[in-house]
């Protein structure tokens, strides 16, 4: 028996890590961006509302129209995190990390498809130093009319850093509202 103490403690050594990854919650590694980093308009990234603005306002439009995709890349640093994340028929959550290149590559062409207009209505900022987070209440619509009932709403919660000349998206990570995950009253407009 004392020889199998050894082979048993090596055996669950093994398998405790499956047991921990099967708890993990899923998430899928980005590619690295290809595309490099263009120059950015001076207004888009002057201050946290003009970058939050020029984020909102790149990715929509009504149907057929193209994205400025170039002006997208330039308000995010190299790699950046782009990060939806989704509840999982077993109940949790996933999350899917993108770059820059693969939001365009993945929900470009059916952003440009569809009429898609998202805005911001709330927003929570908290900044130290060089770093500001922003929590953003947004809403989703297929047309620019705001009396057109959103077909979703959420959250981003989005990482920015001040590098002292611009500011950089250094991440997007978002969670829609859907039943039983509602928008808390202080995340909507007052």
């Amino acid at each position: 028996m004392p020889l199998l103490r050894p082979l048993v403690a090596g055996a669950c050594l093994l398998v405790m890590p499956l047991a921990l990854e099967a708890q993990a919650p899923v998430i899928r590694p980005p590619s690295p961006d290809t595309v490099p980093r263009p120059a950015p308009r001076a207004g888009d990234v002057a201050s946290v509302d003009a970058i939050i603005a020029a984020l909102y306002d790149v990715i929509s439009g009504p149907a057929g129209a193209r994205r400025d995709w170039t002006r997208f890349r330039s308000l995010m640093v190299p790699n950046a995190r782009l990060m939806p994340t989704r509840p999982m028929p077993n109940g949790k959550a996933e999350v899917v990390m993108w770059s820059a290149d693969d939001y365009v590559n993945s929900a470009g062409a059916r952003l440009e498809q569809m009429g898609f207009f998202e805005r911001e209505v709330h927003r929570v900022v908290e900044s130290y130093g060089n770093i500001t987070h922003v929590f953003s209440t947004y809403e989703s619509r297929r047309t620019a009319d705001l009396s057109e009932k959103p077909f979703a709403r959420g959250i981003n919660s989005i990482q920015l850093l001040r590098d002292g000349d611009r500011w950089w998206v250094v991440g997007i990570f978002w969670d829609a509202e859907r039943p039983g995950n509602e928008i808390p009253a202080k995340y909507l407009p007052r």
